[in-house]
Order: structure tokens, then C-alpha cells, then sequence
């Protein structure tokens, strides 16, 4: 009885980081329509997608499998066959982008005004899809997953590694972008948005969930 209960919690668990990485996608596509640049991990891609004629999805897809197998080259024998399971979630993630942009295809911003509060929105429901995928604690995006792996290896402080990691992606999209277009596509004050404020609002979800769970448990009692 109790292996079951346990199967199905991380049935649960996973579904929960399911639906937190298609709200997730939805939060990048808001963000990417939104005209102002694009997230800092997805800054790659885009701009890579914006030159040649594979979709944002497409090249999240290549670009996340690259972080994985970085991963196994810098890990060697210390990393987890379990981790494999990153390649899953890459393709997943880069059809959920695919999806959540054609489902978006309306948004067209006209005005620097609406471009703002569209990318504000992409920051919130990121956050969102963020703190689900957290929450869910079963596995990490290959993103985190690489920051992670090179705390392993140097044993740096991981919240300082994914801050270098974010600026490394959007400084290589902009080498990217000005290599392609001779200016810059792509990479834009949005993206510096994001990377401020989507750690910040997702903790302030975990928070408010934190009291709403609290509230509703002293109701119980």
C-alpha cells in the first residue's frame, strides 16, 4: 500500500511540473510577443531562430539537448542516468513554445505602452510556471540543470552561477544577433526584465501559496 501512495504522489509530482512547464512555455511566448526581447535562456534560440528558418521551439530543443550533454562532459561518471530525462522535457518544452506562440499569434503590441504591460504579463505567468516546476520537485529544466552541474563540479554558489549563466546567454545572443543582422534582434530591455523579476515574483508566489495553504489549514482545525 505505502509503494503505491508513493507512485502516486510522483505521478502527482510530475504532472505538476508538467502543467508548470506549459504555463512556463505560455510565459516566454507572452514575453517573446511582447516585442521588447525575450527571456535570457530562450535569448539563444530566438535570436538563432529569427536568422534561419527553424521555429523558437525547434532550436530551444537543440539548445537545451547541447545543455545536457555539457552537462554529461562536465559531471562525467557522477551524473544521473535519472537526469536523461532532461531530453523529455527539452522536446516538450520546445513543442509547448511552438504551441503557446501559434496560440498567441493575435498579439501584435502596437504601442510601447501594451509592449510592457505584455511582457509584464509574460514575467507573472512565467514566475508562475516557474514556481510549479519547483514546487513539483522532481526534476530540473536543462538550464538549471547545467547551473547546477557546474556547482557540483566547482563548487560555486548556485544562485551567483545562474546570474553569470543568464548574462553569459543574453551576451552570447547578442554576439549572435550582431553577427547575423549587424544589430540587435532579438535581445532587448525585456530581456533584462525578465531576468530581474521572474526569480522575484516566483519566490512571491511561494509565499502566497505558503499562506493560502496555512489559512486554509487553521479552517481545518
Amino acid at each position: 500500500m505505502e509503494t503505491k501512495m508513493t507512485k502516486k504522489e510522483l505521478l502527482k509530482r510530475y504532472l505538476i511540473f508538467l502543467i508548470g512547464l506549459f504555463i512556463s512555455s505560455l510565459g516566454v511566448s507572452f514575453i517573446t510577443k511582447a516585442d521588447l526581447g525575450t527571456s535570457p535562456i530562450s535569448s539563444i534560440p530566438y535570436v538563432l531562430s529569427l536568422g534561419f528558418p527553424l521555429t523558437l521551439g525547434n532550436f530551444t530543443i537543440i539548445f537545451n539537448v547541447l545543455l545536457v550533454l555539457l552537462q554529461i562532459c562536465i559531471l562525467g561518471k557522477d551524473f544521473r542516468k535519472a537526469d536523461l530525462l532532461q531530453v523529455i522535457v527539452a522536446v516538450l518544452f520546445g513543442y509547448f513554445i511552438d504551441w503557446t506562440m501559434l496560440l498567441l499569434g493575435w498579439l501584435h503590441p502596437a504601442t510601447y505602452l501594451l509592449k510592457i504591460i505584455f511582457l509584464l504579463i509574460g514575467c507573472l505567468i512565467l514566475a508562475l510556471g516557474v514556481y510549479f516546476e519547483v514546487f513539483a520537485g522532481v526534476i530540473m529544466l536543462p538550464g538549471e540543470s547545467f547551473v547546477r552541474a557546474i556547482t557540483i563540479r566547482w563548487k560555486t554558489d548556485f544562485g551567483n552561477t545562474k546570474v553569470c549563466f543568464d548574462a553569459s546567454m543574453t551576451i552570447v545572443a547578442v554576439i549572435i544577433s550582431l553577427f547575423l543582422f549587424h544589430s540587435l534582434k532579438g535581445v532587448r530591455e525585456g530581456t533584462v526584465i525578465a531576468a530581474l523579476v521572474v526569480g522575484i515574483i516566483a519566490k512571491a508566489y511561494g509565499r502566497l501559496f505558503q499562506r493560502i495553504a496555512d489559512i486554509i489549514q487553521k479552517k481545518k482545525i
